[in-house]
C-alpha cells in the first residue's frame, strides 16, 4: 500500500497572508501528482493547518504573528484547485501531526509515503520527520517539485535536511 500526503495546500498559504509566488506555482503540479497517485492506487490524505481566533495568544502566534488558517474561514480551506473527493482530511493545530502518523501506522502493508505541499521548511519537514520516526522501515519520500518553502533558500535547506534523515527527495 502507498500513501500520498498533501500537506496544507490551503488558500492562506497560496494567495493569502502567508502566500508566496512559489506556493502558487506548485498548485497545478500538486493537482497532476494527485491525479497520478490516485490512478496508481495510492490512498490520499490531506492535512489542514487549523487555528482558532486566539491564534496570536499561542506560542506559534507570538513567534509568527500573522493570523492564518483560522477554522471556518476561506483561508483555512484547501484550495478548490485540488479535488479532495472522499479523502481523509486531518486538521492539525501544529506544524506536525501525530494523528497523521497514527493514521499511517494503521494502514496494513504500508510500503511508501509520498509528501507534497506547503511549506517545505515548516509543515512538510515536520510531518516527514514524524512519519520517519513513527515508521522507520517505511519508505518516506518528498516530491521537491510539488513543494514550496517560505523562501526558495529555506525550501532547499529543508530538502537537504530531509535527505540527511534518509527521507528520499524525488
Amino acid at each position: 500500500m502507498k500513501l500520498l500526503v498533501v500537506v496544507d495546500m490551503q488558500n492562506d498559504f497560496i494567495g493569502g497572508p502567508l502566500g508566496t509566488p512559489e506556493a502558487a506555482s506548485i498548485v497545478a503540479k500538486v493537482r497532476k501528482k494527485l491525479t497520478e497517485c490516485r490512478a496508481a492506487g495510492y490512498t490520499v490524505v490531506f492535512t489542514r493547518d487549523t487555528h482558532t481566533q486566539d491564534y496570536l495568544n499561542t506560542q506559534e502566534g507570538r513567534l509568527l504573528p500573522v493570523v492564518h488558517c483560522v477554522k471556518g474561514t476561506p483561508g483555512w480551506e484547501i484550495t478548490g484547485a485540488l479535488p479532495v473527493e472522499d479523502s481523509l482530511v486531518l486538521d492539525k493545530p501544529a506544524f506536525g501531526s501525530i494523528a497523521l502518523a497514527q493514521y499511517a501506522a494503521s494502514l496494513p502493508g504500508l510500503e511508501r509515503i509520498l509528501l507534497v505541499g506547503l511549506c517545505t521548511d515548516i509543515c512538510v519537514i515536520s510531518n516527514a520527520m514524524i512519519l520517519k520516526a513513527a515508521l522507520p522501515e517505511v519508505e518516506i519520500a518528498v516530491d521537491a517539485a510539488c513543494c514550496a518553502g517560505t523562501t526558495p533558500e529555506s525550501h532547499q535547506n529543508a530538502l537537504a535536511a530531509m535527505k540527511m534523515c534518509q527521507i528520499q527527495v524525488v
